[in-house]
């Protein structure tokens, strides 16, 4: 745990996926604690919360409010269970009828799910892999009934801090970052990380065009006031335009590369292993596949590629 400010503190905690831990940030102040994400349900994220907190002389029923950033298993998994102890859980409202609805709901987009694999190449034994691999992650969900819907550009009264919502959609459709305007602080969440390019993966329940949505949100991003981004995962991000920059040219670098792939008509499925070819679970596969497929999608919209099928294949018209 670390101090980021009077009042506002770095709760790294461990998850069981290649990026090792979660950036929490818990607020203190006015008689209130509020928490930045929860982390995955799992009884060493859990231990390692309660360590924390106990460390500040609070309890899990000391959260009053929870803030998400957004519906992925390791920054949700826990949001049930704190609303259950009495907290208020804050989520945008992107995501109600999309991410969240997918923990909630687990049969309204099941079968789209499968299908949308199928459709554009899986092989049925790589998509077993998956099954097995979201059958155990639903497993450490604990989605919360009654979240409060949060609304770009909405000015929070938090532990005694001012928070704006800034809706930043892309790595999900609902991602929101919080930006502390007199601190010059923004709680980016997954919207900007300091070594990787968060994944931007199209899913059955997302919106059509995710990577637009996450190419306008970095350009967003780099325009506001913060002098400093704590992310998700990793360090401290000092130059937030730069990196916001960085991103964009990575995305373009990546696009241009599909292209280079593309002498012939391919599925998803295959481009995705050109993309990807470093050997990956399939849990990984999963979000080499989804990225990939936002990617192409990208492509198609804006008239570059087309496609024909189902089964789905891109080329160039």
């Amino acid at each position: 745990m670390k101090a980021l400010l009077p009042g506002l503190y770095l709760l790294p905690v461990p998850i069981p996926y290649p990026l090792q831990t979660v950036n929490l940030y818990l607020l203190r102040g006015e008689g209130e604690v509020a928490l930045l994400d929860t982390a995955l349900g799992t009884r060493t994220a859990r231990g390692t919360l309660e360590l924390y907190l106990a460390e500040l002389g609070l309890c899990f029923q000391d959260v009053k409010t929870v803030l998400l950033t957004h519906h992925h298993p390791d920054h949700y998994g826990l949001a049930g269970f704190f609303e259950g102890l009495g907290a208020r859980v804050y989520l945008h409202e992107e995501e109600l009828p999309r991410g969240h609805r997918f923990w909630l709901e687990p049969e309204a987009f099941e079968e789209a799910s499968w299908q949308l694999f199928l459709e554009h190449g899986t092989p049925e034994e790589a998509l077993s892999g998956i099954r097995e691999t979201m059958a155990k992650t639903r497993e450490r969900v604990h989605p919360p009934q009654s979240p409060i819907p949060l609304r770009d550009g909405e000015v929070l009264e938090v532990a005694g801090r001012r928070l704006r919502v800034v809706w930043t959609p892309g790595h999900a459709d609902g991602h929101a970052a919080f930006l502390l305007e007199e601190e010059g602080v923004l709680l980016a969440g997954d919207a900007l990380l300091e070594r990787v390019s968060p994944n931007v993966g199209l899913w059955a329940y997302t919106r059509a065009n995710p990577l637009k949505d996450f190419l306008a949100s970095l350009r967003r991003l780099g325009e506001l006031p913060a002098r400093v981004a704590y992310a998700g995962h990793f360090g401290p991000i000092l130059e937030v335009r730069k990196r916001a920059e960085e991103l964009l040219l990575h995305h373009e670098e990546r696009l241009q590369a599909l292209l280079h792939h593309l002498e012939r008509p391919q599925s998803a499925w295959e481009l995705s292993l050109k993309l990807f070819p470093q050997e990956l679970d399939p849990a990984g596969r999963r979000f080499a596949f989804a990225e990939t497929l936002a990617h192409l999608e990208y492509l198609r919209h804006e008239g570059v590629l087309d496609r024909e099928g189902p089964p789905y294949r891109y080329f160039r018209p």
